[in-house]
């Protein structure tokens, strides 16, 4: 019998506003008749060329359906809003790729970026979780509950994370470190959805179900 309730995590899309377009269109036809939700797991912007319409997508689903779409924060997300903080922080943004969210936005400096945009961003949680599932963007230190991890574990961890086979009750859903060959990491507890959009490789869903932790399947649309 099929699951009746079909959660769809997407991995990061930094800028790639086609490619989210047209899986979001995938999803909404893969989920007919059933109930959709939507977990977007950060890095939303910096990159690649339009970030600005990536951003617009994405508050309004959430602002449309606040019981039905959960969206993260990413390493990408804070450096933007540490970018507000000191020339320095500001600089280290530039260089991972902000300069193409400001031309993205015909703004000069990351001041110049709209108010709302900003306010949106800085609200956005760092963990979500449903049943089955943990939703981060990058993971939780081994041997750390995912809720009394901190947030810069959940937005920038790696090594201590993806090596080696952590349980941590639920899967783990998350993003953050790009596999090049455009196919999801999928470990026995945890799936990695970045796929490298940005770098030519796909935009993913990892389409979940109320049944099991790991993903039934994955929707992708590539450049």
């Amino acid at each position: 019998m099929q699951s009746s309730v079909v959660t769809y995590a997407i991995g990061d899309i930094h800028g790639s506003a086609a490619l989210l377009d047209a899986l979001l269109a995938r999803i909404e036809d893969h989920a007919a008749g059933r109930e959709r939700r939507l977990v977007f797991l950060g890095d939303y912007v910096d990159r690649g060329a339009d970030s600005a319409a990536v951003l617009r997508t994405v508050s309004r689903l959430q602002w449309a359906e606040p019981d039905r779409v959960a969206c993260l924060m990413g390493n990408h997300e804070r450096m933007l809003l540490d970018a507000l903080q000191t020339e320095d922080a500001a600089l280290h943004w530039l260089a991972n790729g902000g300069e193409a969210t400001l031309d993205s936005f015909g703004a000069r400096e990351v001041s110049g970026l709209p108010r709302d945009i900003l306010d949106w961003i800085e609200g956005l949680p760092t963990l979500h979780g449903d049943g089955m599932r943990w939703y981060v963007h990058a993971g939780f230190p081994p041997g750390t509950a995912p809720e009394a991890s901190d947030d810069h574990d959940r937005l920038w961890i790696r090594g201590p994370f993806l090596d080696g086979d952590h349980d941590f009750g639920r899967h783990v859903v998350h993003g953050h470190t790009p596999q090049r060959s455009g196919k999801p990491d999928v470990a026995r507890f945890r799936t990695n959805l970045d796929t490298a959009a940005v770098y030519g490789g796909a935009l993913t869903a990892g389409v979940f179900t109320d049944d099991a932790g790991p993903a039934v399947t994955f929707l992708q649309e590539r450049a």
